[in-house]
């Protein structure tokens, strides 16, 4: 068995730590623990913020057509976007929530070093 030396462990933290977090959860209504839809690491901004599209593009997928709407607008919100991405290039964590009649969905990332909203 290998294990790493002291070395090889701070850059294995380092690059974690560089890491943007993204994560997608549902909330259902009569549930007291949210359901985990998927996690991920990425190494940029932009990588984070096609994970949250493909998770979304998942999401509404399987909701009904009334409440999927608010997301494939999103989806296809060249605006918000460039927002999300300017939020995450400084620090900041974006989140998405959509909503049906029994649930809320909730996906967000985070950049290296910040916290979850």
């Amino acid at each position: 068995m290998l294990t790493p030396t002291p070395a090889e462990e701070r850059l294995a933290v380092g690059e974690r730590s560089s890491a943007y977090r993204c994560w997608a959860a549902a909330y259902p209504a009569r549930r007291t623990r949210p359901v985990p839809l998927g996690s991920h690491r990425a190494s940029s901004s932009r990588l984070a913020l096609r994970w949250l599209r493909e998770r979304t593009r998942h999401v509404t997928d399987q909701l009904d057509t009334a409440y999927a709407q608010p997301g494939r607008h999103w989806l296809t919100d060249d605006a918000e976007h460039e927002r999300a991405l300017a939020l995450l290039t400084m620090g900041s964590a974006y989140r998405l929530t959509l909503y049906d009649e029994d649930a809320r969905y909730v996906l967000v990332a985070s950049p290296p070093g910040g916290g979850d909203t």
